[in-house]
């Protein structure tokens, strides 16, 4: 295993760069160039694409492509990933349309893979000036600009009806709708990128978040970062049968029902999950 603790101080000044260039593009909305993908990927806009340059190109400065494979979202994809155990899966946007909706729900995703599974996350939250870290083993914090830790926890509830259901305003279908009313809870709020959903959970202001895939689903970039910054907060993610994500496959879109939650009623939010759409795929 290398150093991840060397990873991260390479690596901490590399999301802050990338949010900065975001927020350049944000304040200065004349600059801006948006473009449709097509399909289902939505826009992209000059900002993605000039954090993805910036990002790839100091990753690969630091770290080289000998050990370590890249997989972004704003980069055609090279299988040859397949064949390292070390992977860096990028999301240098998380929340394009909220950005272009100006809403300041965006952030930067950069997770590590190893073996499949995520040892070391940033994700940037640049309109807040916040970036949320986790390294396997080593809990998980929020960091100001002046550099200042602090090290995050998730909340303590262990009764759902006390619980905050964290969801999105806009990628929702009739199979969540039906989770979510049949999901005990005292409050249900809107945040717009996944890496906040998680970063909110993970920092207590939140409890649960529930996804499921219809012709679309969220891809490697969306959860790799968040979610070692998550478990090592406490909490946990996993499918609604209770397996762990897998990360750097051929397959790179995170199908089915995927949970996060604070980890005390996780068990419970699985099968209540299961039980609601179950009718509905019959």
């Amino acid at each position: 295993m290398l150093n991840l603790n060397e990873i991260m101080s390479l690596a901490r000044p590399i999301a802050w760069g990338a949010g900065d260039i975001l927020m350049k593009y944000y304040q200065e909305p004349q600059d801006l160039e948006i473009r449709f993908k097509g399909g289902e990927e939505g826009n992209v806009t000059s900002a993605d694409l000039a954090a993805n340059d910036f990002i790839l190109s100091q990753l690969k400065q630091s770290f080289g492509t000998e050990n370590f494979a890249y997989l972004s979202e704003e980069t055609e994809d090279n299988i040859d990933r397949l064949e390292h155990e070390w992977v860096w899966i990028i999301d240098p946007m998380d929340g394009t349309s909220d950005f272009i909706r100006r809403t300041n729900e965006f952030a930067v995703h950069i997770g590590l893979t190893y073996r499949q599974r995520p040892v070391l996350g940033l994700v940037a939250t640049p309109a807040q000036d916040r970036l949320f870290q986790g390294m396997l083993g080593n809990g998980a914090y929020i960091e100001t600009r002046d550099g200042l830790q602090q090290r995050i926890q998730v909340s303590n509830k262990v009764d759902l009806n006390q619980m905050v259901v964290v969801a999105s305003r806009s990628h929702r279908n009739y199979q969540l709708e039906s989770i979510l009313q049949q999901l005990p809870k005292a409050a249900e709020i809107a945040v717009g990128s996944i890496g906040g959903k998680f970063a909110a959970i993970a920092s207590g202001n939140a409890d649960v978040y529930i996804s499921v895939s219809g012709k679309s689903a969220p891809k490697d970039w969306d959860y790799c970062a968040p979610e070692i910054i998550l478990t090592e907060a406490g909490g946990q993610l996993t499918h609604a049968d209770l397996s762990l994500l897998s990360y750097n496959n051929l397959e790179l879109r995170q199908w089915g029902t995927i949970v996060a939650s604070n980890g005390h009623c996780h068990h419970e939010i699985c099968q209540i999950s299961q039980d609601a759409i179950a009718p509905i795929k019959k």
